[in-house]
């Protein structure tokens, strides 16, 4: 549905309606249309330098608007971002570069064209150095650009060329490095519908539907099901949508086969696989408790409960007993079948030249059941040696490290409910309603969301999901939009991918997990051969008292306990957990509460904010400007006034412009004949953070700030000096319109401060950080406002790129800076801040440009972003101190230092279960962010 829809509203709905989220910029193209002719046009975007001015801007588009194929060319006189919409068949993008190129002009950030991307699900990964494992295969692979790989998510993210490798090729890559692979999406799975269709029940039937739907204009892949009667369709939703798909099945028809499609959803793919994967893990879990448990009870239970385990004791042949032929028959199928897991991730981690937790329990459990077989054959073989097994170690150690793994996957599945329920936001019916040439409502039917095509009419009654605005709800009154945007393009999708994408990306903190886990497992190895060494030559030399060796055993038995004991207590999987979880359960609930935050590195720099600085128009204030005074200071009549600055002003898209051509308008039908015609400007020019000029007729008209007035030579008197200063006392914005030279009049313009504004400001200086705020309006203005709301240091008076001046010279003093913005005038300092924070409902230029976006407008939020930054890494920090000291503290102890003190030692099996329980307990106390509270509620307080 509708992502920047146009509305027909009922109610007094109009004020409380935000733009939407993720609209299209007013100068940036970003949609594919079909051109004339039914051809498609494209849109390329990047960054042309040495833009000076508007006018070498203009001189662009107009060169371009010469080629042939160029449908449009928009290129922004602030930092030189270029949208240029063309016709594929008719020109392509290098002739488009080179043309810019020609002109002198560099071209820069220019896309790579023909680059698809996937998303994989990727099983079998452990710790940081199977994610790493797997991204080093991903992108030594011929025709993948970029690829990143996810821990916690368990997904990765390829950009690829597709003339070079398709997905089958990538989805191999991945197998041969060892590890589970299936696609989640690719580029051409972005809008698909999937239909259940009754009447085909052979290949023919088939066959003929295939072909019908593959002639379709707009349908780029079609996958027929014949056993189960599905037809999945890949289709482009500028050219047609579900309900033709539909349509075209039944128009499909011939004689007595008739085909009848219609709306199937599949089962959430996350989910389900979740399931299988919980599923998978419980059964293997149950499977090894079959054969452990007894085995436990055999060798550590019943010898104890005399006389009922003599029996065990009972010799079959030499020394070999009943007890010890029962563990080596339960063992075995632990070790080679429910173990086949470690053996496989081993050999692909060694294969890789590499080395994972797989190895660890591989090498610790290998060497506790062949050392028992050994103790076994020697058993048989001779009647005098006596000698303990340790079967029970290598299933007790299997089964412990299953429970773990069943219980963390379990804990991490919860990691992304947050994000399951923002797909959960979408209603699931909406009211289609066909409207008469008079906009008058003559028909009404409920159909499936999933069926909306662009350019519906859809109606939302109150209590209903409003998904125009990101799936909010509608209480009052009843609204008409118009579906623009469907699929993959609406708000609420864009934020499920911005929030996947986030919990993808890796946060500045990982490296020091990274780091460690490069030498991590090959440290382990080696301690564990020290602690075996250090244990059995002093034992052999009778360096300690032999009454330290437990009864059955021998001093090489008991050193090669503690030496399994350091393999498997030892958990690179803790270290590779305890960022990514975190960021994970952090980023899916900041997008729950309205705060989404574009990955872990904008996550990580914001919790070291302790300047904010403030746009004023649309940020502080609520950025609906209202004119509340004009003024004439000539003989110009009012009619004539007006109709020259609506004429000047009609194409600016800033706010204040667009508030004085609708009073303009408003004051010429109050005092005169209305007209449609609006006299057209020639020579327009936008004089960036002044105002803009022109040529209306024969007179040259300025409109815009004293700044301009005095750039252009104009005076101004004492009159309109008088005007200005009585109304920017009470924080109002005067725009002055100068006719030849002199001026001819001026408005008084308001815009009120957010309610929320004060205390925002006041609860960041509770929290240590400052408050700044940066502006293009005038001195007293900018005064006035921020006194209302408590701010101290302002910067008034401030073109685009001095915002970001001013940014620069505050982190040149060492101060870590958020920038808070809503227009494309603040796009430069968002980018200059070390953290950019973007108002919701502002353009599409500055939300690109921000690191974290402020959904629902409130600037509260802003609060919001940095507490929810500040604990989570907290929790970060906690979850290192854990991972680490637990390997610190545990590996010592597993080595037996405490024994000789306290008689305290660590068998290998309990070592596993703590190896096991340290991965948990990352991702349980990174689920403890779940429980996140909004620190500020305005509105409830006010409430």
């Amino acid at each position: 549905m509708g992502s920047g829809g146009e509305m027909k509203i009922n109610g007094k709905e109009e004020d409380a309606l935000k733009a939407p989220l993720l609209k299209p910029s007013e100068n940036v193209a970003i949609t594919v249309v079909p051109a004339k002719g039914d051809k498609k046009v494209r849109t390329v975007k990047f960054k042309i330098g040495e833009i000076k001015c508007t006018s070498c801007s203009t001189s662009i588009e107009s060169m371009l608007g010469e080629v042939n194929g160029v449908e449009s060319a928009v290129i922004s006189p602030l930092d030189g971002r270029a949208a240029i919409t063309y016709v594929p068949e008719l020109v392509d993008v290098n002739k488009i570069k080179e043309t810019i190129e020609d002109a002198g002009f560099p071209v820069e950030e220019f896309p790579e064209h023909d680059i698809e991307v996937c998303r994989l699900r990727i099983k079998g990964m452990m710790c940081t150095s199977c994610s790493e494992s797997v991204e080093r295969a991903l992108l030594s692979a011929v025709g993948v650009k970029k690829a990143v790989v996810g821990l916690a998510l368990e997904e990765a993210k390829v950009h690829f060329d597709p003339n070079r490798i398709d997905t089958d090729g990538i989805l191999k890559v991945v197998e041969d490095a060892g590890f589970g692979v299936e696609l989640i999406s690719s580029g051409n799975d972005m809008n698909k519908v999937h239909l259940k269709v009754e009447g085909f029940n052979f290949a023919e039937d088939g066959n003929m539907i295939q072909s019908c739907l593959e002639s379709t204009l707009g349908v780029n892949h079609v996958e027929v099901d014949l056993a189960e009667h599905k037809v999945t369709v890949s289709y482009d939703p500028d050219l047609i949508g579900p309900r033709s798909i539909i349509q075209r099945i039944g128009d499909a028809s011939s004689g007595s086969n008739i085909y009848q499609a219609e709306l199937y959803v599949p089962p959430r793919r996350r989910e389900t696989e979740q399931l299988q994967e919980v599923k998978m893990h419980r059964d293997q879990f149950f499977l090894c408790c079959l054969f452990s448990v007894p085995v436990l009870v055999f060798s550590m239970v019943l010898p104890m409960l005399h006389p009922y385990g003599n029996w065990l004791e009972y010799r079959i042949h030499n020394m070999l007993t009943v007890g010890m032929l029962l563990r080596l028959i339960l063992c075995t199928p632990v070790q080679f079948i429910v173990g086949r897991r470690f053996y496989v991730g081993s050999y692909h981690a060694l294969r890789r030249k590499s080395a994972n937790m797989d190895v660890l329990v591989a090498l610790g459990t290998n060497a506790a059941y062949f050392y028992s077989v050994y103790i076994l054959i020697k058993a048989i073989t001779s009647d005098t040696f006596e000698g303990q097994d340790f079967f029970e170690t290598s299933a007790m150690l299997i089964l412990f490290i299953l429970l773990g793994k069943y219980l963390e996957v379990v804990a991490k599945g919860k990691t992304s409910d947050a994000l399951a329920k923002l797909t959960e936001l979408a209603p699931d019916t909406a009211h289609l309603v066909t409207l008469d040439s008079d906009g008058n409502v003559v028909a009404e039917i409920d159909i499936s969301t999933e069926l909306i095509q662009r350019n519906d009419v859809i109606k939302i009654v109150p209590g209903e999901k409003d998904k125009v605005i990101g799936g909010t709800m509608n209480e009052n009154g009843c609204i008409l939009v118009r579906a623009t945007h469907v699929g993959s393009e609406t708000a609420l999708s864009q934020i499920v991918q911005l929030v996947e994408a986030a919990q993808l990306s890796r946060a500045p903190v990982q490296k020091l997990a990274d780091r460690i886990s490069k030498i991590f497992v090959p440290t382990v190895v080696i301690a564990a051969f020290i602690t075996w060494l250090g244990w059995f030559i002093p034992g052999e030399a009778g360096l300690y008292p032999k009454h330290w060796i437990p009864k059955a055993m021998d001093g090489f038995e008991l050193a090669l306990q503690f030496g399994i004991s350091v393999l498997v207590v030892a958990c690179p999987c803790a270290l590779g957990l305890a960022t990514p979880t975190a960021v994970m359960v952090a980023t899916g609930k900041g997008a729950s509460q309205g705060v989404l935050i574009k990955g872990g590195n904008a996550l990580e720099k914001a919790h070291k904010v302790k300047t904010v600085v403030f746009d004023k128009t649309g940020t502080l204030t609520i950025g609906k400007p209202e004119v509340v005074s004009a003024v004439l200071f000539t003989s110009f009549s009012m009619e004539e006034f007006c109709d020259m600055v609506t004429a000047a002003e009609a194409n600016s898209e800033h706010p204040i412009a667009k508030a004085v051509v609708k009073h303009a308008k408003r004051l010429r039908q109050k005092i005169g004949p209305n007209t449609e015609n609006i006299t057209e400007v020639k020579d327009f020019e936008v004089h960036t953070g002044a105002g803009v000029s022109g040529k209306v007729g024969d007179r040259n008209v300025l409109v815009g700030n004293r700044r301009l007035m005095q750039a252009c030579n104009v005076s101004v008197g004492s009159e309109v000096e008088n005007y200005i200063r009585e109304h920017e006392q009470l924080a109002r914005t005067c725009v002055l319109v100068a006719i030849d030279g002199w001026v001819a009049g001026a408005f008084a313009v308001t815009d009120p401060v957010k309610p929320e504004a004060a205390c925002v400001v006041s609860f960041l200086r509770s929290m240590g950080i400052s408050s700044i705020m940066v502006t293009g309006d005038n001195w007293a203005t900018a005064s006035a406002i921020a006194k209302e709301v408590g701010i101290e240091k302002v910067f008034a008076e401030t073109d685009p790129l001095g915002k970001a001046d001013r940014i620069k010279d505050l982190q040149g003093k060492g101060m870590t800076v958020a920038m808070v913005g809503d227009g494309i005038n603040d796009s430069p300092a968002l980018v200059a801040a070390d953290v950019g924070m973007a108002i919701g409902a502002g353009t599409d230029v500055a939300i690109e440009a921000a690191d974290i976006v402020l959904i629902k407008s409130n600037l509260e939020d802003v609060v919001t972003a940095i507490d929810l930054s500040r604990k989570t890494m907290s929790r970060i920090r906690l979850n290192y101190v854990w991972a680490l000291g637990y390997n610190i503290l545990g590996m010592p102890i597993a080595a037996g230092i405490l024994y000789p003190f306290t008689g305290i030692r660590l068998p290998p099996w309990l070592a596993g279960a703590c190896m096991a329980a340290s991965s948990l307990s990352v991702v349980c106390s990174s689920l403890l962010l779940q429980s996140y509270k909004k620190p500020l509620r305005v509105r409830d307080r006010d409430s």
